[in-house]
């Protein structure tokens, strides 16, 4: 059994530098806290124990030094990653950036420091990000534009975008969005729409949207649907008639 463990990475430490300065203080371990060894976590143990030394790494040949020594040097000193060739690199950067200097990762090739910069970038140049290749980049810059700004993305060719702007545009433009070509994004209309609108979505192809619409629609209007196709349909129609009736 002990054979299928994999051994702990472990450095050479016959030629470190450290051997004569931080090994005796115990600032660095052998198999355990070492920058030395191709293992991420004894470089990260090394460097939190040693944040002093984490800038002489951000150029070091093995990505994953530059990596974790990103996460101790100062933000201003992370700027020195911003282009590098590595995108787990790039990406460490992203989350340390000044919001001031994330303009710079907004092209990046890679999705996930895109994801990273529209999660963090200034609101005011969101919309700047607004035609991203990625559906999940737009979704996040969906997420955090203002409200009074989501119409660019009203028409988005990804429904997992519109379902984000569904759920946030102000009520009052929703009608914009009850004939998407998405029955789940006019669902969400439906729940949110104000009552005296939704009689635009009584003839909905779906039904659940027909449903969602003639329980808050105005009574009258759900008349129509007294003989739907759909039981639960003509069930709520009916109950919403008679509470009309009695009143």
């Amino acid at each position: 059994m002990g054979d299928d463990i994999e051994a702990t990475p472990k450095a050479d430490c016959s030629a470190c530098p450290f051997r004569e300065t931080l090994l005796p203080s115990s600032r660095c371990l052998p198999g355990d806290v070492c920058v030395r060894a191709m293992s991420g976590r004894q470089i990260d143990r090394f460097l939190r124990r040693n944040p002093e030394l984490a800038p002489d790494y951000l150029e070091d040949e093995f990505w994953e030094r530059r990596a974790i020594a990103s996460r101790y040097v100062s933000v201003d000193e992370v700027l020195r990653l911003v282009e590098d060739e590595d995108e787990v690199v790039r990406r460490a950067v992203a989350y340390r950036l000044r919001p001031e200097h994330l303009h710079r990762l907004r092209g990046d090739p890679d999705r996930e420091v895109r994801i990273t910069v529209a999660d963090r970038l200034p609101v005011e140049q969101l919309e700047t990000m607004v035609g991203d290749a990625d559906y999940l980049v737009r979704s996040y810059v969906a997420k955090r534009l203002p409200e009074g700004r989501l119409f660019r993305l009203i028409c988005d060719p990804d429904e997992h975008v519109r379902k984000q702007v569904a759920q946030r545009l102000p009520v009052h433009s929703l009608g914009l969005m009850a004939h998407d070509a998405d029955w789940q994004v006019r669902r969400i209309v439906a729940e949110r729409m104000a009552p005296e609108s939704l009689v635009v979505m009584l003839n909905d192809a779906e039904w659940i949207v027909r449903y969602l619409a003639a329980e808050r629609a105005p009574a009258e209007a759900v008349k129509k649907l007294i003989d739907d196709p759909v039981a639960d349909v003509r069930e709520v129609a009916k109950r919403r008639l008679e509470a009309l009736a009695k009143t």
